[in-house]
């Protein structure tokens, strides 16, 4: 059974928060690393999105080994 771990509220707007995806752009300098599909909470009005620890946690990941393959430019999904 999935557990809603998002407020109802958005912090910033006041609209309504919604489970949702993301796309996360890191650029590092001499490269750009674009996550795409990322679970998120989303705002219904404003659109803020909100990522989780364990899902930045995976992006730090995905950008450190982009790094260390000093890979100029990569699009990848995460799924959940």
């Amino acid at each position: 059974m999935n557990k809603k771990t998002y407020p109802d509220t958005c912090p910033v707007c006041k609209g309504t928060m919604e489970a949702g995806s993301a796309t996360v752009t890191v650029d590092y300098g001499p490269g750009v690393i674009v996550v795409r599909n990322v679970p998120a909470t989303v705002c219904s009005q404003c659109g803020e999105e909100w990522i989780d620890d364990a899902e930045a946690e995976r992006i730090e990941k995905i950008v450190e080994e982009a790094k260390s393959k000093k890979t100029m430019v990569e699009v990848l999904s995460l799924s959940a």
